[in-house]
C-alpha cells in the first residue's frame, strides 16, 4: 500500500500537477496569495478556522510555508450557472496537496451538478441596457409612441372620403407591406361624410356671398377646421389665373417687339423668348399640381366642376394654352400646325355647350343666379380662339367662335350691370374680378381685325368700350387698397395685358404722340402688375406659406346638419316663453272683460 501511495502522484495528469497559476485578485474575492494546510485529512475536512468561500484551513506547518514560498496556491471552484446557484457551503472543496490525492470523480460530478442547475430571471436593474429594452419593445408598438402631427394629417379618415380610391390602395399597400389592417369600425368614414354629386341647390344653402365661398353659421363642414388640410386638397382651380398673367406677357412683349408703332423703344424678341420660357414652366408647375389632384383627389375636383361659380374656371387652363400659342416666338411659330387649334378649342366649345346651355334651361344655374364676374372667363376662350384661328390662316371656325362670344358677352355684360343674382356689392376681396369686364372686348377688338384684316370699325368700337372700362376701374383707389393678397388679385393681370395689346395694335393704324404714350404707360402698368403680383405670390406661398387655406368650398356636406341640442334647448325654452306670454296676455284680456261687466253692472243699478 505504502508503494502504491507513493506512485498515485505520479499517476496524474499533467494538468493537475502543481504548476505556477495565473490568479487575478478580486476575483469572486479570492486573496492575491493564498496558502493551503498541506496535512493529510482522511475525512476531507479543515481543522481550524474554515474560510467562508473556499473552506480550507488557514494553519500551516514550517515545511509547508517552505515549500509554498515559491509557489501560488491553485484552486479549483464549481461556479453556479446562475446566482441563485451560488451554494458554496454546498459545493465540493477540493483542496490540491503535494502530498494529498484529488477525488477526480467528484469533481466531474460536481461539475454535472452545475451544469444541471436551473437557469432563473433574476429582476434587473433600471439602466442603460433596460432603457434600450423598453425603447425596442415600444418600437414594436408604434401606437404607443407619440405621433407625427404632420403624419396624423395625412392618417386622418376623414381625408379618405375626398380620395380617388378612397383609401382603397393605400389599404392594399399597407397589407403588402405586412401591416395590419385597421378595423372597419374605423376605416370606414361616416354617412354624412360620403362624397356624391352634390346638387346645386346645396352650394346656395350652404355658401352665401357673390363666389359662394363664405360658409353660413349654420352649416358645419366634412373636414376638420382645427388643422391645415393636405395641400392638393387646398389647391384651387382658380391657381391658373397665375398662368393667365405670365402668359399674357410674352404676348405683350411680342408686339411691342415687332409693332411698327413701337420701333423707336427697340425691344428685342430675346425679351419675348425669356417671358414665354417662363410661361411654359409655370403652366406646367400649375398643370402638374392640378392633374395630381385630380388623379388623388378627383371628388375634390368634381366638387369645383359642380360649384356655380367655380366651374368657369375650369376654361382658364385652355385660354392659358391658347395664349402660349399666341405668344410663341416668331421662330417657333412657323412649327404650329392648324391641328393645334382643332384639339384647344374642343374642350372649350365642350364646356360652352354645357353651361351656355344651363345659362338658358333655367333652374339654379340660370344666368340671373350665377352671374358673376368670372363668368367672363368662359366668354374669352371663344375671342382668344378666334384670334389664334385668324392668326393661323383659318376663316370659319374663328368667325363662328367669335359670334357664340359676341352674342353670350351682351347678354351677361347687361345682366352683371343690373347685378339681378343679389343686388349686392362685391366684398372688397373680389375687387379685382371686376377688371374682368376689359378683357372680352379688348381681345374680341384684337380678334375682329385679325379676322378682317384691318384695324376696322368693328374693332375699334370693341376697343373704346374696352378703354372705357379700365379707365372707369383705374380712377377708383378703393380698387386697390383695404384687402389682403390672395389669387383674386391675378384677375388684373391679363385684363390690363389685352388693354396694352389692343392699344397696340390701334396705334398701328393710328400712329400719333398720344397712342404711343398711351401704349407704352399701359405696357409699364401691366409689366410692373405682373412682376409685383409674381414676387408677392412666391412670397407667400414659400415664405409665409398663407397662399392656399382651407378650400371650405369643396368640404360643404351633402344635407343640412340638424339642429344641435343647444339650439334644440333654446327654441323650446323660446317657444316656452311665447306660451308663457301669450297666456299672461289672454289672462290680463280675461280680468279686462271681467272689470268692464262689473262696471256695467254697478252703472245700470
Amino acid at each position: 500500500m505504502a508503494s502504491a501511495k507513493q506512485e498515485f502522484p505520479e499517476e496524474l495528469p499533467s494538468l493537475h500537477n502543481y504548476k505556477p497559476s495565473i490568479t487575478v485578485a478580486g476575483l469572486d474575492n479570492v486573496q492575491q496569495s493564498c496558502t493551503l494546510n498541506h496535512q493529510s485529512y482522511p475525512t476531507g475536512t479543515p481543522t481550524s478556522n474554515p474560510s467562508p468561500y473556499l473552506g480550507y484551513s488557514k494553519s500551516q506547518t514550517d515545511s509547508s510555508r517552505a515549500l509554498d514560498s515559491h509557489q501560488m496556491c491553485s484552486i479549483s471552484i464549481s461556479m453556479p450557472s446562475s446566482p441563485l446557484g451560488l451554494n458554496i457551503e454546498g459545493t465540493g472543496k477540493v483542496p490540491f496537496s503535494h502530498n494529498v490525492g484529488i477525488d477526480v470523480e467528484s469533481a466531474i460530478a460536481n461539475s454535472k451538478q452545475s451544469e444541471q442547475a436551473n437557469f432563473r430571471s433574476q429582476p434587473r436593474p433600471a439602466g442603460t441596457a433596460y432603457a434600450e429594452e423598453t425603447t425596442t419593445e415600444k418600437l414594436k408598438n408604434p401606437s404607443e409612441l407619440q405621433h407625427n402631427p404632420r403624419v396624423d394629417r395625412f392618417k386622418d379618415k376623414r381625408f379618405d372620403s375626398f380620395k380617388t380610391w378612397s383609401g382603397k390602395l393605400e389599404r392594399q399597400l399597407s397589407h403588402f407591406r405586412g401591416k395590419q389592417q385597421e378595423s372597419e369600425q374605423e376605416g370606414t368614414v361616416s354617412q354624412d361624410a360620403e362624397i356624391e354629386a352634390l346638387p346645386v341647390h346645396r352650394y346656395f344653402d350652404a355658401l352665401e356671398g357673390p363666389e359662394l365661398e363664405t360658409l353660413r353659421d349654420s352649416e358645419e363642414l366634412v373636414l376638420p377646421k382645427d388643422k391645415q388640410w393636405p395641400f392638393l386638397l387646398r389647391f384651387p382651380i382658380s391657381s391658373f389665373s397665375i398662368c393667365l398673367g405670365v402668359s399674357s406677357q410674352a404676348i405683350l412683349w411680342k408686339t411691342l417687339a415687332t409693332s411698327e408703332s413701337m420701333s423707336f423703344l427697340h425691344v428685342s424678341l430675346d425679351v419675348n423668348l425669356v417671358l414665354w420660357c417662363i410661361s411654359v414652366a409655370v403652366t406646367c408647375i400649375v398643370s402638374f399640381i392640378y392633374s395630381l389632384k385630380l388623379i388623388f383627389y378627383f371628388e375634390a375636383v368634381r366638387r369645383e366642376y359642380y360649384h356655380p361659380i367655380r366651374v368657369n374656371f375650369f376654361f382658364a387652363p385652355w385660354v392659358s394654352l391658347l395664349f402660349l400659342a399666341l405668344g410663341i416666338p416668331p421662330t417657333l411659330a412657323k412649327y404650329l400646325h392648324v391641328c393645334l387649334w382643332y384639339i384647344l378649342m374642343t374642350p372649350v366649345l365642350c364646356l360652352e355647350l354645357k353651361i351656355y346651355g344651363q345659362w338658358m334651361s333655367g333652374g339654379q344655374r340660370r344666368l340671373s343666379k350665377v352671374a358673376n364676374p368670372s363668368n367672363h372667363l368662359s366668354i374669352i376662350g371663344n375671342f382668344v380662339g378666334a384670334l389664334l384661328g385668324a392668326s393661323m390662316g383659318l376663316k370659319e371656325g374663328p368667325i363662328f367662335f367669335f359670334a357664340v362670344g359676341l352674342a353670350h358677352y351682351l347678354v351677361l355684360f347687361v345682366t352683371l350691370y343690373q347685378r339681378l343674382p343679389t343686388n349686392a356689392t362685391l366684398p372688397k376681396e373680389l375687387h379685382p374680378v371686376f377688371f374682368l369686364f376689359v378683357a372680352a372686348p379688348s381681345v374680341a377688338s384684337m380678334a375682329w381685325a385679325r379676322i378682317q384684316g384691318t384695324f376696322g370699325y368693328g374693332s375699334r368700337i370693341s376697343f373704346f368700350i374696352a378703354l372705357f372700362l379700365y379707365c372707369s376701374l383705374a380712377v377708383r383707389i378703393n380698387f386697390f387698397r383695404g384687402f389682403r393678397f390672395s389669387l383674386a388679385w391675378w384677375a388684373y393681370t391679363f385684363p390690363m395685358t389685352g388693354a396694352s395689346v389692343a392699344t397696340i395694335k390701334y396705334s398701328n393704324e393710328v400712329r400719333n404722340p398720344v397712342t404711343q404714350s398711351l401704349s407704352v404707360i399701359l405696357s409699364a402698368i401691366s409689366t410692373f402688375t405682373v412682376t409685383a403680383l409674381l414676387i408677392s405670390t412666391v412670397y407667400h406661398a414659400f415664405v409665409l406659406r398663407n397662399l392656399f387655406p382651407n378650400d371650405i368650398v369643396i368640404a360643404i356636406a351633402q344635407r343640412r346638419t340638424k339642429k344641435s341640442k343647444k339650439q334644440f334647448h333654446r327654441s323650446s325654452k323660446s317657444s316656452k316663453a311665447q306660451d308663457n306670454e301669450s297666456s299672461l296676455t289672454s289672462a290680463g284680456s280675461d280680468t279686462k272683460d271681467i272689470e268692464s261687466s262689473i262696471s256695467s253692472s254697478v252703472s245700470r243699478g
